[in-house]
């Protein structure tokens, strides 16, 4: 008896970075809320909640500005989330078991790792212009880069500041890729297999609902500290010749010591519910891709969506 037919490698790929882009359409306003209040220096024990920083750019700037960066979002998701969910179903299929049944935890914490770093990599010149477009009306007036579009962004880095500027903040990145995966990846996996061990939720959107939740949480707690710090470097700007951070330990230092120690999740909310939904959305498009494909083009009924 020959091998199970399996999705293409490039298939994988594409359905990975469609399901991100979809998911980034949905939550992009909690994204610029989120690094809005990242890139907001605050002095200890001061609160500023995300539903004051979501109305006060609807109200300043208009409502069309919580979609700033959306084209770098798209991006962003085209060339990292591509990247890492692709390599992460192949590292998945090509890890499980004999049997059919997936590796073990620690084994998918690891491929979700190498997933994230390498997707992380090659999506760190959209992540430095989503991060600039949407933290820029922060900035005043006469400090604003203005850019057009990703694209423009692109562009105007690489001509005013380096090619090297567009990898600004890659090794935070890429370690916060691979706290997100590790976590979001692989908890995201055991949640659901544990869902389904209880025999009383059936495969389907809403057991990738709950699973998908659970994995938002986890992620958010794991990876917040390291993601202010690759925010606070990609947004930085240079004074009297000298960067504003030497990097992200001096950061992390800098943000515990002037605005207090649980400053490191500034922005919680509004990076749960839009990492939450956006973890939702993404896996439930990726599994319902990956079921659909295995039905109608490989003629396999009842295929799990491969995650």
């Amino acid at each position: 008896m020959g091998e199970q037919a399996t999705i293409p490698k490039p298939i994988k790929f594409l359905f990975g970075g469609l399901s991100g882009m979809g998911a980034t359409c949905f939550v992009q306003p909690l994204d610029l809320v989120k690094t809005r209040m990242q890139v907001m220096k605050s002095s200890p024990g001061a609160r500023v909640s995300s539903f004051s920083v979501l109305m006060g750019v609807a109200r300043n700037e208009g409502f069309s500005t919580l979609y700033n960066g959306l084209s770098a979002g798209l991006l962003r998701q085209a060339t990292y989330t591509t990247t890492r969910l692709g390599i992460y179903t192949w590292l998945f299929e090509t890890f499980s078991n004999p049997d059919g049944s997936p590796p073990g935890f620690f084994t998918k914490a690891g491929l979700g790792m190498a997933a994230g770093a390498s997707g992380a990599f090659v999506g760190t010149p959209a992540e430095v212009a989503l991060i600039r477009m949407t933290s820029d009306g922060s900035l005043p007036a006469e400090k604003r880069r203005n850019y057009k579009s990703v694209f423009d962004a692109l562009i105007r880095i690489y001509r005013e500041e380096g090619i090297a500027t567009l990898w600004r903040g890659a090794t935070p990145t890429m370690g916060r890729a691979m706290v997100v995966n590790a976590a979001q990846l692989a908890t995201y996996s055991q949640a659901k297999q544990a869902i389904l061990g209880t025999g009383y939720i059936q495969d389907g959107i809403f057991c990738h609902f709950v699973a998908s939740m659970i994995s938002g949480l986890v992620t958010t707690i794991a990876s917040m500290p390291v993601d202010i710090a690759k925010t606070r470097l990609q947004s930085m700007k240079y004074i009297d010749g000298k960067p504003e951070y030497r990097g992200a330990a001096d950061v992390l230092s800098k943000v515990i010591k002037q605005e207090g120690f649980f400053s490191l999740w500034k922005g919680f909310t509004p990076y749960y519910f839009r990492l939450g939904p956006h973890t939702v959305i993404t896996f439930i498009i990726l599994e319902q891709m990956n079921k659909s494909y295995k039905k109608y083009v490989l003629g396999i009924e009842g295929g799990s969506g491969g995650l």
